[in-house]
């Protein structure tokens, strides 16, 4: 046991402890207070350090900051005193009259001289079609209008000659009128001579149907004679239906020669053409939408609500945002206001006679004319969106 406390490495000496002066009968000093050192985190020193004061001219440029910042926030949400002055709406489109070009006869293009986008004049040849059988058309046309005329002719010289015939007839009445006078005389003699017995009784009975020979005479020339009018009548009266069928050829020949002008299509007005849909040797059928000319003359249709239109008024100033120009913006006037909400326009009504109401706003479209001598309203389009906005405080009001 003594060798393994020999191996034993020797133990650390510990720490002497202090020594008590009060127990090894030291003299006791007297005991003064300890002042508490101070706590940095509870009680931090002093500081010196002060911010820098700010200049009067920071300080103004500050509260004109601020000043400004109200202001925007006041005019984007159209409040006080930025209220009430101005409407605006996205819900507006640019619109112009795009014509669309569809051909009045059928048949087969023959040429298409323009091309996509093209810049057109009015009465420019657009497209033309194959014209030999509205060329035949015609020519046949004017063949019956010849006819009609020749008939019409025809009963021109039949009343002449049932006039010359009239007077050949008025001169046969007068001839049985001379006839008839005679046999008058000749039975007045007749009767004076036949009293004394100068002649027979078979001389008076000829001498009588003498007479009435002459009186059945001239009633037949008579009866003649109303035959010859009333033929000259029965001309003119069917002359006036040879007159109305020259009218329908000649109306026929009228429409023909429009069916041959139509072959050739023409632009109606300046403008600038879409992409064209027909291609030389198609076949197009009346009615077949070929292109569409758009003129250069546009405008905006704005669609407010019904509570922001309570202001407005033809005359008062507009300006609007284009979306495909980077925002650019344009200015107009308010030229008229649409005289109906949208929905009356539809095609299919909203019932709104049933217990499930919901008060939706109405649209009311505005035209807003373009301002001219303004660059970039040449670049407009029809169908192009724009945000509209119009300044209620302008022009006059409703």
């Amino acid at each position: 046991m003594n060798d393994e406390k020999a191996d034993m490495p020797p133990e650390k000496d510990s720490a002497p402890l202090p020594a008590d002066p009060v127990a090894a009968g030291a003299p006791a000093a007297e005991a003064t207070p300890a002042e508490p050192e101070p706590d940095p985190q509870v009680d931090p020193p002093p500081s010196s350090w002060r911010p820098p004061e700010k200049k009067k001219t920071t300080v103004i440029a500050i509260v004109a900051i601020a000043l400004v910042a109200v202001l925007a926030v006041l005019f984007a949400w159209k409040l006080p005193p930025f209220a009430g002055g101005a409407e605006r709406t996205d819900n507006a489109y640019v619109r112009g009259r795009v014509t669309v070009i569809s051909p009045q006869v059928s048949g087969y293009v023959t040429s298409v001289p323009v091309q996509d986008f093209a810049e057109v004049k009015a009465g420019q040849v657009l497209a033309t079609i194959d014209d030999r059988i509205y060329r035949a058309r015609v020519a046949q046309a004017e063949a019956n209008v010849a006819a009609q005329q020749a008939s019409l002719a025809n009963s021109a010289q039949a009343q002449r000659s049932r006039e010359v015939a009239t007077n050949s007839q008025d001169a046969g009445v007068a001839n049985a009128q001379a006839q008839l006078t005679r046999a008058e005389a000749d039975m007045r003699r007749a009767r004076k001579l036949v009293a004394d017995g100068s002649i027979s009784t078979r001389e008076f009975d000829q001498t009588r149907a003498a007479l009435l020979a002459a009186q059945a005479a001239l009633q037949q020339a008579r009866a003649s004679r109303a035959i010859g009018t009333q033929d000259v009548r029965t001309v003119v009266v069917g002359r006036a239906g040879l007159e109305a069928s020259v009218a329908a050829a000649k109306a026929q020949l009228r429409l023909a020669q429009i069916d041959l002008d139509n072959t050739v299509i023409r632009a109606p007005t300046d403008g600038q053409l879409s992409e064209i849909g027909v291609r030389q040797g198609a076949y197009v059928s009346a009615g077949t939408q070929l292109l569409s000319v758009v003129p250069h003359n546009v405008w905006v249709i704005a669609n407010f609500k019904e509570a922001q239109t309570g202001k407005m008024a033809v005359g008062q100033r507009a300006r609007f945002s284009v979306d495909a120009l980077g925002g650019a913006e344009l200015t107009g006037r308010i030229e008229n206001l649409s005289p109906a909400a949208g929905s009356e326009f539809a095609v299919l009504k909203a019932d709104n006679a049933t217990g499930n109401f919901v008060k939706v706003a109405q649209r009311i479209a505005v035209r807003i004319a373009i301002d001219p001598k303004q660059p970039l309203a040449r670049r407009l389009r029809p169908g192009m969106s724009v945000e509209a906005h119009v300044d209620t405080n302008s022009g006059p009001r409703r």
